[in-house]
This record gives structure tokens, C-alpha cells and sequence, in this order.
């Protein structure tokens, strides 16, 4: 069943004209359950709870902006994804969404593995305690110290995604005296249905070995020719915040005729195959993301088809959701500073956050909701705008919003569907220190990581 992707960037071929604005729900005070963590809900008084907790509570004891994370939620979801892809697959958390080293713990204890993209986040993973043979390193320019330290770790895998690479890992597990497991970046030429700037397996752009022109073959040559690797499969990912799984059988179709070409020339059939992650969720109650057991369904019967129809021995299948897992767990909390009636057009509702906790809006035209959640009220919706402190004029949270007319000064609103790309994109723009991670569970609040200070900043600037 073909769905629409969500406009992680602006909607392909749905733009609506400007001044056209969705109507506002019809109960401004409700928590639809499409977009907010599974223990959010009102508590008698009107204010939201999250994990048992008022968000009065936690905006007094933690400051905001904060990231207030579901653990209940998170670990669910981690359950959900590895119970529909059962023990014949594999399920690596994608921890360029969000990592700590908390997050590490869960996902050990949860029984997922875990996909790193740099030396920090294998680092992390490190010191977090994840057994290295389930960590797996991606990266289109890996440095070689970063090479050195998965190999000599003993990653699970390493995905190969330049020539170049592959002679650089061979040399390095060669001159450690190891055998490294790789595997193989292929760019399948799909286009997937999403933003530009996320979307990664059509030709012209950066990440691995095309199959058109050949170099995805000559890699698997290189590859082979080594004997410090050993070749377990092809990797594959077409994009991101995608909720049709056309451009997946697409690529398994292109992948699969890959394996069965490889198995012509070299007499291997390699037994891994890899379709990354990407998967979209819910960031308004407009989206309508699939489950981890249709996914795991579709993806599975697609590799299987394939397969059978190329004579192949079905491959172990590897998936890589991130933002699937975390991004609906958790949420942010932020204060109203000023509310600025434009008569005619808008409120802009200013709040002491903005882009340097959250870049997407004005990254890639995110959309996302936002609700009053100090209390509950019985104003009229306005249509609002909800930006930040920054001084850009293009610090925007929520673009278009419907907020109680009644919205003031002090109140709390809470952003969510921030898990993921959020913290891991922060930065310290205008020298604001980035709000901490907030875990909550059973009524109990702890920091994962904690808030940045102006000593924090200070500290760095040695000159």
C-alpha cells in the first residue's frame, strides 16, 4: 500500500499556496496519540504529564528549553521493531538520531544492535558497554583513526563506501593482524520520495558505489581480492522520513540482480543484505507512518520475492531504523517569552529556544505540532507562529499553529516527535547553551545529559 512521504523538506508535488492553512483541530486540548509519547496525557488540573510526571514539574526542576524523554516508550518501540523482525534479521539502531550513553544501555538490554557513523558515536557505543560485534560504522570519508579503532574494537561490520576505502580498511585490519566483516555501500539509483538534502541513493550525491557505470562491481572485486576482509553482503539506503515501501522493493530488485551478478562472476552468494532505515513517523496527526510488523511484512516477502525470482538463497535482512524508535519518544519544552499579534496574518509566540535546539524547520521546512501543556484551555484557536530567541529571522519552531487564543507569557508549550535529529543537531548558535535530555519513567525524572552552561562555552574558548 504506496503512502505519501511526510515533507521532511517541502511536500513534492503537494505545496499548498500561501495563505492556505490546515483548519485547527477540533479540541485544542487534546493529545492525539499519533504524534505524543505513549504516557503523555492531562492530568486533572489540565497540564500534561510524560512518564507519570507534570511538565510543571519538570520545567521547574530541569529549565527549558528541555528535551523530556519517554524510556517506557523508547523501550517499547525497541521490543516492537525486533519482535517483527524476529531471530532470522537484524535490527540496528541508527545512533545518528539521537546516543547517550544511556540510550546505548536500552538498546543492549532491548537486543538491538547499533550503527555508528563517526568516532564519537562509536565511542559512545564503547564506553556505553555495547559489545562491539553488534556495532556497525558507516561514513563516506571515515579518517583512518577512525578505521583503526573499529577494526581493532572488532566491529561487527564496516560499510564500505568508496574504493579508495576498501584498500584503506584491508590495509588497516592487514596490519593489525585481523579479518574485518564489510560490507558494501551500493547506490541503487532510486529516488526516494522526500527532501533533497535526505534522500541518498539516487546517483548524484555522496554516499556509496553506484551500480550504473560498474563501480558498485568493481568494489565487490576489490573487496573480494582481499584477504583481510571478508565480503558478508550489500547495504542499501535510499533516504529518509519515507512512508512508501515502492522505492525498497526498488532497491532489493536492483540489489538482489547485484548478489546474483556477484554470484555469476565469483562463485559467492554473499548472505547479508542490508536495507538501511528511513522509515517516517508521525510528526503532525496528518501522518500516517506504518508499523514495525507491516514493515517487517513488506520488506521481508519483497527480499524473499526477489530472491526466488533470481535463484537465490534468501539473505539474512538487516534493517536500520533510528528516528523510527526515538523520534516519537520524546518532546520539548519550551516557555513563552512575548506573543506579537500581527492583525490580519498571525501570533508570533516567542519562546526561549528555537534553532539552535532544533535546526530541521529551518533546515528542511520540517513540520511539526505544538500544544499548550501547562494547563488546558477553553480560548479560541489562533493561528500562530511559534519561533524562537535567536536572531535569525528564519528561527521558526512550528510554522503554522493553533495555539488558545489566551496563550500568554510563562505558559509551557511542548513541541513533540523531537527524539531524533533534535539534540544530535543542536548547536551553541548566538552562545546558547543546549538544553539537556531528560529520562522519565514510572513517575521518576533523571538527566541523560545534562544542560550546557556559559562556563561549558567558556571553557573552550582558550584564546
Amino acid at each position: 500500500m504506496s503512502r505519501s512521504a511526510h515533507p521532511a523538506g517541502p511536500r513534492h508535488a503537494d505545496v499548498l499556496p500561501e495563505g492556505h492553512y490546515s483548519p485547527p483541530p477540533t479540541d485544542l486540548n487534546a493529545l492525539d496519540a499519533r504524534v505524543w509519547p505513549h504516557t503523555a496525557t492531562r492530568a486533572a488540573d489540565g497540564a500534561m504529564t510524560l512518564g507519570g510526571i507534570d511538565v510543571r514539574a519538570l520545567a521547574e526542576e530541569f529549565g527549558t528549553p528541555a528535551y523530556i524523554l519517554d524510556e517506557t516508550d523508547f523501550r517499547d518501540r525497541c521490543r516492537a521493531w525486533r519482535e517483527a523482525f524476529g531471530p532470522d534479521a537484524d535490527v540496528f539502531y541508527a545512533g545518528k538520531a539521537f546516543l547517550c550513553r544511556a540510550v546505548v544501555r536500552w538498546l543492549h538490554e532491548e537486543g538491538l544492535n547499533l550503527d555508528v557513523c563517526s568516532g564519537g558515536e562509536l565511542a559512545t557505543a564503547l564506553a556505553a558497554g555495547m559489545p562491539a560485534d553488534r556495532i556497525a560504522l558507516h561514513g563516506n570519508n571515515k579518517s583512518a583513526a577512525e578505521i583503526e579503532r573499529a577494526v581493532e574494537a572488532g566491529v561487527g561490520r564496516i560499510v564500505l563506501d568508496s574504493l579508495q576505502e576498501i584498500d584503506r580498511v584491508a590495509e588497516t585490519a592487514r596490519g593489525l593482524g585481523r579479518r574485518q566483516r564489510v560490507q558494501i555501500r551500493v547506490t541503487v539509483g532510486v529516488e526516494a520520495h522526500t527532501h533533497e538534502f535526505i534522500a541518498t541513493a539516487h546517483e548524484d550525491q555522496k554516499f556509496g558505489l553506484a551500480l550504473a557505470g560498474g563501480q558498485a562491481a568493481e568494489g565487490v572485486r576489490r573487496a573480494l581480492a582481499h584477504d583481510s576482509l571478508e565480503l558478508i553482503g550489500i547495504h542499501s539506503h535510499i533516504g529518509s522520513q519515507i512512508f512508501d515501501t515502492a522505492g525498497f522493493e526498488v532497491a532489493a530488485h536492483r540489489v538482489v540482480g547485484l548478489l546474483s551478478a556477484i554470484r555469476d562472476e565469483h562463485g559467492v552468494e554473499l548472505p547479508e543484505i542490508d536495507l538501511g532505515g528511513g522509515l517516517g513517523i508521525a510528526y503532525t496527526p496528518a501522518d500516517d507512518p506504518r508499523e514495525p510488523h507491516e514493515i517487517a511484512r513488506a520488506l521481508g516477502d519483497i527480499v524473499t520475492r526477489e530472491c526466488e525470482s533470481a535463484g537465490l538463497r534468501r539473505p539474512r535482512l538487516s534493517v536500520e531504523p533510528g528516528r523510527a524508535i526515538v523520534g516519537p519518544t520524546a518532546v520539548t519544552v519550551y516557555e513563552v517569552g512575548t506573543t506579537k499579534e500581527l492583525p490580519g496574518l498571525r501570533t508570533y509566540v516567542s519562546v526561549d529556544g528555537g534553532m539552535s535546539d532544533n535546526i530541521r524547520t529551518a533546515l528542511y521546512d520540517a513540520e511539526y505540532c505544538v500544544s499548550l501543556v501547562s494547563r488546558t484551555s477553553e480560548a479560541p484557536p489562533m493561528l500562530s507562529r511559534v519561533v524562537g530567541k535567536h536572531c535569525e529571522s528564519g528561527d521558526i519552531v512550528v510554522r503554522d499553529a493553533h495555539l488558545p487564543a489566551d496563550t500568554a507569557v510563562g505558559d509551557l508549550l511542548a513541541v513533540p516527535a523531537t527524539g531524533a535529529y533534535c539534540r544530535s543537531m543542536a548547536s551553541n548558535y548566538n552562545h546558547v547553551p543546549r538544553p539537556p535530555v531528560v529520562a522519565v519513567k514510572d513517575g521518576q525524572a533523571r538527566v541523560l545529559v545534562r544542560r550546557e552552561t556559559e562556563e561549558d562555552l567558556l571553557r573552550l574558548d582558550v584564546g
